[in-house]
């Protein structure tokens, strides 16, 4: 079978961060027998095409080079709010939908559009397609109305609507009214043989995308209240995005240059070497698409702390065992990062967690999902 592979998000190059798990996730598909060709936006001018552990990439034109900034920073729903935003989107949706539609002429079966903006609204019409939600594009239909009345003719017609958390899928049926089946929730893969339990002694890391939804400037609070209560916490951030001027500002109003490092974006291979040094992981995110990083943590013998509103997140994080569950507020997060690292048991259960995560996030595992759906898409 061959697909295509419709985002606004895929990595860039291998040491790239941004959408790795589509990558990850079409590696295995090559692997199993599905031919995959993505199609993603330039960034800058920087387009064409390549071929990458089997799996074909083209990287689409849709604008001048000096406005083909939509994708990869993490930036495009405030970009679509401004005029040359907004031209740029549609500039980027009609290339979308062209290329879509050359492949399908050329003998592509099936389209996989990862999230419903813009590559489910660029899906070419009565092409037979399957939708993933990844978190902000449900983000944005929680609180945005005119994206409601604009994703719903989307998701009537997707033949197969998938989500890659519990959360997610339930978003999807209050804000469009198309119902998420259980077996269409399936999180998104990683190299699962890559994560091994270390020795810790690290001190606390946060692993994301530097933006306001994930709430760096709580665990940056939190690690300063723990030196409040005597406990010599030290803080990695690693990850980079458009509110790292401000966190390091805090950083520096508190005086925790001494102990807050960041460490900037890491290629992915890198994550688990990072995580095996790591005594704690906070993920302080709101309504968080799944949590990716807090299961790559768990795998890693690492327990997690994560805020009560925090969407997929709890799909991942217990409440109590390999995990902690706390109000989005610096000193309750503090308290239960307090309790986890003085439980001697704590990583010996989130490593026993890990191994629940190390089968689901395989990519075989995940690619076999993709299939059925494939087939169910095309009434095989």
């Amino acid at each position: 079978m061959r697909v295509v592979f419709l985002t606004h998000n895929y990595p860039r190059s291998p040491a790239d961060m941004s959408g790795s798990f589509l990558h990850t996730l079409a590696a295995a598909l090559v692997r199993r027998g599905t031919a995959v060709t993505v199609l993603a936006p330039s960034d800058e001018g920087a387009g064409g095409r390549e071929t990458r552990d089997g799996v074909a990439i083209e990287r689409v034109r849709y604008a001048h080079a000096s406005r083909e900034t939509l994708a990869y920073r993490g930036t495009m729903t405030s970009a679509i709010r401004r005029p040359a935003g907004l031209v740029a989107l549609r500039g980027l949706h009609r290339a979308l939908r062209r290329a879509a539609g050359a492949e399908l002429r050329a003998g592509a079966r099936l389209v996989h559009a990862h999230w419903w903006i813009p590559a489910g609204l660029a899906v070419p019409p009565d092409a037979p397609f399957v939708l993933t939600c990844h978190g902000t594009d449900a983000a944005l239909l929680r609180r945005s109305w005119p994206a409601r009345v604009l994703a719903r003719p989307v998701f009537r017609r997707a033949r197969v609507v998938t989500a890659v958390s519990s959360e997610l899928a339930r978003t999807i049926e209050r804000a469009t009214g198309r119902a998420v089946d259980p077996s269409h929730v399936q999180p998104m893969p990683v190299e699962t043989g890559t994560f091994r339990a270390g020795p810790g002694g690290g001190g606390i890391v946060v692993i994301g995308r530097l933006t306001r939804q994930k709430r760096v400037g709580l665990a940056i609070a939190a690690v300063a209240r723990l030196r409040e209560l005597g406990h010599d916490a030290r803080l990695t951030i690693i990850g980079d995005g458009p509110t790292r001027p401000e966190l390091e500002e805090e950083v520096r109003t508190r005086e925790l240059g001494e102990v807050v490092a960041f460490a900037g974006a890491v290629p992915p291979a890198s994550i688990p070497e990072r995580l095996a040094t790591a005594d704690l992981m906070l993920f302080p995110a709101e309504r968080e698409g799944f949590g990716l990083a807090a299961a790559e943590a768990f795998m890693c013998g690492v327990p997690v702390v994560a805020c009560r509103d925090g969407g997929g997140l709890l799909d991942v994080v217990p409440a109590d065992g390999a995990g902690r569950l706390a109000s989005p507020t610096p000193e309750a997060l503090a308290r239960v990062a307090l309790e986890l690292l003085q439980d001697p048991s704590a990583r010996q259960l989130a490593g026993e967690a890990g191994a629940e995560w190390r089968r689901r996030l395989d990519p075989d595992t995940a690619a076999a999902a993709c299939e059925r759906w494939y087939r169910e898409a095309l009434g095989e």
